[in-house]
Order: structure tokens, then sequence, then C-alpha cells
């Protein structure tokens, strides 16, 4: 019989390249009791027979899963974003194993966030475009020689951690003194507007460099536990001093 619904992490497969390894996650997934899937932009379209076949009794992970054309939108409604890779990554980002990572988890989603777990695909993982919008690494401590997770395997850790640290201990929650935390969207954003205008001031010299100042500029603002009232405010300064005093 299905568990009661309770407020848990969304898991983001991105771009996934087979049905039965998306069946199999949602087996996982059930199998711990998380039910909220999303899915960017699978390899072979979406329904697919296969991911149900493998599911083996978590259809309705499947039949509830959101589709979404890339990983901006798929985490757009999310406070805190983890990315799950094995690689060590030029990205300045919390590293967290997945025990700490549900755990902090937890504690987020009992405040009221809404927290998205990104999964790669199966041959290269995660991309730097997708893991700059996430605000924390989430990396297995595996064999240094043989660091690759099947995909299902990857979120069945992470699915077990959070049924883990949730039943045993009472999570602590995050207080953010009366304000809301910002959407992933609102920080994407916020991110575009400083990108316009320092682009429009010559910021990102020389030519050679401009993808990874900007990369790192994504990545800078996902780091940041930004309210809502902070976008605003952040907004706000960078309009006032593209008017200047005198307006």
């Amino acid at each position: 019989m299905a568990e009661t619904a309770t407020a848990q992490p969304l898991f983001v497969l991105v771009r996934p390249q087979m049905g039965e390894n998306i069946g199999a996650a949602a087996r996982a997934m059930f199998n711990f009791g998380l039910t909220d899937m999303a899915l960017v932009a699978p390899r072979d379209g979406w329904p697919n027979p296969r991911a149900v076949a493998l599911a083996s009794g978590a259809e309705a992970v499947l039949d509830g899963a959101g589709l979404f054309g890339g990983t901006a939108d798929a985490v757009a409604g999310c406070a805190f974003v983890f990315a799950t890779t094995a690689r060590s990554r030029d990205l300045t980002k919390p590293v967290f194993t997945p025990e700490a990572a549900m755990r902090h988890a937890a504690g987020l989603i009992a405040a009221g966030q809404k927290v998205a777990v990104l999964f790669g695909p199966e041959r290269a993982g995660l991309e730097n475009d997708d893991i700059a919008r996430a605000n924390a690494i989430v990396s297995v401590p595996v064999n240094p020689d043989f660091p690759s997770l099947n995909l299902a395997q990857c979120v069945l850790l992470t699915a077990y951690e959070w049924r883990r640290v949730t039943t045993e201990t009472v999570p602590v929650q995050t207080h953010w003194a009366g304000q809301e935390p910002a959407t992933l969207i609102e920080v994407e954003r916020l991110a575009e507007h400083y990108e316009l205008r320092l682009d429009e001031a010559g910021f990102f010299f020389p030519p050679h460099r401009v993808e990874s100042m900007k990369l790192g500029l994504r990545n800078l603002w996902s780091r940041l536990p930004l309210t809502a009232a902070d976008v605003r405010t952040l907004h706000g300064m960078l309009r006032q001093l593209l008017r200047g005093p005198e307006q």
C-alpha cells in the first residue's frame, strides 16, 4: 500500500538516455517513499514503455513525472538544488555526502522550502552548465579507480539516505527571519540581469575567457543563500547604479 505523501525533494533526471534506467530510478525512489520526479529532455522521448516495464510497481512515480526541455525550467520553483557528480570540477561549491545532503534537504524542506537533486545522463553525467545552477554538489565516496555509478544506483543511494535521515532523526529547521528564500527562477533572472549589464560594460574580457567568466558568475549567484527580498534589492541596486545619482 502506498504511503501518505509528505514533503520531499524533487529528483530531476537530466537528459536520461534509456527508458530502462528511468524505470529503475523510479523503482528505487518508490522503495524509499519518494514520488516526485522530473525528466529533462529524455533522449528516447516520453512516455517510454521500457521505463514502465522496469518500474515494476512504481508506475505512480512515472505517471506523475514532469517533463521539461531544460534544467533551469525543471528547478525554477526550487530554493535549493543539489547536483550529483563523481568528477572534480572547476566550480567552487559546497560538497556534501549523500547523507549530509539529505540531512540538509530535510531541514530546508521542514522550513517550507522546495529542494531538488539533479542526476546526470548515464554516459557523461551532468554538464558544467547544469551544475552552475545548483547550490551544492553531492559526491559519493566511491572507489577512485572506478567512480562511475549507474543512474539508478545513484538515485537509490540518495533516496536511501533521505529515508534514513527523515525516519531516524527530526530535521533541524532553517530559519529565514520571516523572509521567503529566493526561488531558482528568481536567481536565474538576477544572474541574467547582471550578465547583460556587465556584458554591455565590457566586463567579460578577454574573449577567450568570456564563457568561463560567465559560468563562474552564475556559480557565484547559486552559492549565495538569497531571499526574495535580497534579489529585489540587488536588481534595484544595479538599476540605480546604471541611472546614476543625478536621476
